[in-house]
């Protein structure tokens, strides 16, 4: 496995100045769809309803970083570095776009998903660069001590990311949530069409991007696949497990599961496609095919996980 992955990392996938814009765009537009559906009162529910709310925080802020980075200890020889990395990348994001779409599919408490979207996404300024290079950090020590293999250097600007990060997420979501507090009427008839339109533009982004390497892509897809599906798996248990361990409602649950499972991998390419944050000299492949294949999958596992629950009631 290790020698098909590293095929990967040489892969560049180069934008113009008005390519890297459309892409900020598109993200900023999912955001600010998001943020559509969050009011005020969500945070009042929150506070209403500290114990599944921590839970959550700390499902999806704390506990997956944490296990993704024992998992991509487990698995060090026969993984690249950079597919580790890009498998950290991941479960430094925040919440996912549609994750409040899955949880209403699921019959799981919406209420909560937005809550907790709103604030991961929010967190995810400070969280995403700090859990990155933390855990990224620890690997890269890791690596350098244990590993049979070596790690090319890896110097990432956490000011920039930092920047970049609140630029994308922060601004759209202030700005979404002013827009459904003074709009209501207008946000009621967007907020749809917008989560549609926002996974469409996510997938179009994914294939822009890749369209150049898609041989290559098929040809090693067998990996990839099996690397997030586990990823992913981990992460759906992750938020079930401690959601289950400290009893919470079984809406609460699937909620949990939910927003732990479905990340913002969209965030992670917009990061890896920046070359002030990773400079373009940098071979990544990798992290780009990690990250990239996460944000379909996680449609895909999201919406299976909804029609199960769909046709069982929580209560």
């Amino acid at each position: 496995m290790y020698e098909a992955l590293q095929q990967l990392d040489p892969i560049k996938i180069n934008f113009s100045a008005s390519g890297m814009h459309a892409i900020n765009i598109v993200l900023s537009f999912i955001m600010f769809g998001v943020a559509l559906g969050i009011k005020p009162a969500e945070f009042k529910n929150i506070i209403r309803n500290p114990k599944s709310t921590i839970l959550g925080l700390t499902s999806q802020l704390i506990a997956l970083p944490a296990l993704t980075f024992l998992i991509v200890i487990v698995f060090s020889n026969h993984i690249t570095p950079t597919v580790a990395m890009g498998m950290m990348l991941v479960a430094a994001c925040p919440g996912g776009n549609i994750s409040n779409f899955i949880s209403s599919l699921s019959k799981a408490n919406a209420e909560l998903s937005i809550g907790l979207t709103a604030s991961t996404t929010l967190l995810a300024t400070v969280m995403t660069p700090f859990n990155f290079a933390f855990w990224g950090g620890l690997y890269v020590k890791y690596i350098s001590k244990h590993a049979t293999h070596t790690l090319r250097p890896l110097e990432i600007d956490n000011g920039q990311m930092f920047e970049t990060v609140f630029i994308l997420l922060g601004i759209p979501l202030i700005l979404g949530m002013l827009f459904s507090h003074f709009l209501p009427k207008i946000t009621e008839k967007m907020k749809k069409p917008i989560q549609y339109l926002s996974i469409v533009f996510f997938l179009l982004m994914v294939v822009l991007a890749f369209a150049n390497n898609m041989d290559l892509f098929l040809k090693y897809i067998f990996y990839v696949f099996f690397l997030v599906l586990l990823h992913n798996a981990l992460a759906l248990s992750t938020g079930y497990g401690i959601a289950s361990l400290f009893k919470l409602p079984n809406a609460d649950r699937r909620t949990l599961t939910i927003e732990t499972g479905i990340q913002n991998s969209g965030l992670g390419l917009v990061l890896l496609f920046n070359p002030k944050i990773f400079p373009p000299h940098l071979e990544l492949g990798g992290m780009l095919f990690i990250t990239a294949w996460w944000g379909i999958w996680h449609i895909i596992s999201g919406l299976a996980v909804a029609f199960y629950w769909n046709r069982r009631n929580p209560n």
